[in-house]
């Protein structure tokens, strides 16, 4: 099974990258010890770092030495820090962590929660400070525009996001009292909050209609358990995948559910960039 940096690599799942060449890949980490955390990685699956050939091993360090300069640029510190664990994802990666003291540096440190606006900026940020950065076009020039404040909003946004939510919910079923497919959604999101009623003239549903929400993360936690509610390793991951595209990509995800069962229509919802609402919508059974 590929790994979760392999992923990424395909473009299977999401990430805020900063720099990237036709063999290496950097991306902030999504559970750093400070702002600005970057994974620097071989796009060739390799567990272990010290399995790479020399002149690859060479190659992916001095990728990272490019990136370092980029991080420290954009993010204020006194070093950059490295370190190469290489226990938590069989994917041979090497951590750039800006430093203002040596304790920054300690894993056993409590990850921080970054904000995803903040890590759109602090990824816009440092790529645009990276040497001879080599993020495709568009990535070169979503992140000039992002780093300048002139982002641009491409006119396609929701079709591309839909077209993702469609490849991550593809063969999913919501485990209940009975199962019920995942089917992504992309809806025109009303003028002003997205208040109950509002909610239920855009789903077809009577405006009476009993609401009530859910944080995205506890919806999902029986599938997203590391074995998820099958045994399946496999299924759970995707699970964490979809989730995780959910939150980095939209902004204030919930989930709706609507009605008093036995058979309770969800919607899991939040805003794109250019202000629609995208997720996805199944059946929970309850008796």
């Amino acid at each position: 099974m590929p790994s979760i940096f392999s992923r990424i690599v395909s473009g299977e799942l999401p990430a805020y990258k900063v720099a990237e060449d036709d063999h290496h890949l950097a991306f902030l980490d999504i559970t750093p010890l400070v702002e600005g955390h970057t994974l620097v990685i071989p796009k060739k699956e390799v567990d272990y770092i010290f399995d790479l050939p020399p002149a690859e091993l060479a190659a992916l360090h001095q990728f990272a030495q490019r990136v370092a300069n980029g991080v420290q640029a954009a993010v204020p510190c006194r070093r950059i820090g490295v370190a190469v664990i290489g226990l938590e994802v069989p994917h041979a990666h090497i951590h750039l962590i800006p430093m203002h003291k040596v304790s920054d540096m300690n894993f056993a440190n409590p990850k921080i929660k970054v904000a995803e606006e903040r890590m759109k900026e602090l990824a816009a940020a440092i790529a645009a400070k990276v040497p001879d950065n080599g993020l495709a076009n568009d990535d070169k020039k979503v992140a000039a525009s992002k780093a300048t404040g002139s982002e641009e909003k491409a006119p396609a946004e929701t079709d591309a996001t839909l077209a993702q939510l469609q490849q991550l919910t593809k063969g999913l079923f919501y485990i209940s009292e009975s199962d019920a497919p995942l089917e992504a959604v992309s809806l025109a999101a009303p003028d002003g909050a997205l208040t109950d009623k509002a909610l239920m003239k855009l789903v077809g549903k009577p405006d009476d209609t009993k609401v009530e929400t859910q944080e995205l993360t506890y919806f999902l936690r029986n599938h997203t358990a590391d074995d998820g509610v099958l045994g399946d390793p496999a299924l759970a991951n995707r699970f964490k995948a979809l989730q995780m595209f959910l939150k980095q990509e939209l902004q204030d995800v919930k989930v709706y559910r609507l009605g008093a069962g036995p058979q309770v229509a969800v919607y899991a919802l939040g805003k794109t960039d250019n202000g629609k609402l995208a997720g996805f919508k199944t059946v929970l059974t309850e008796t």
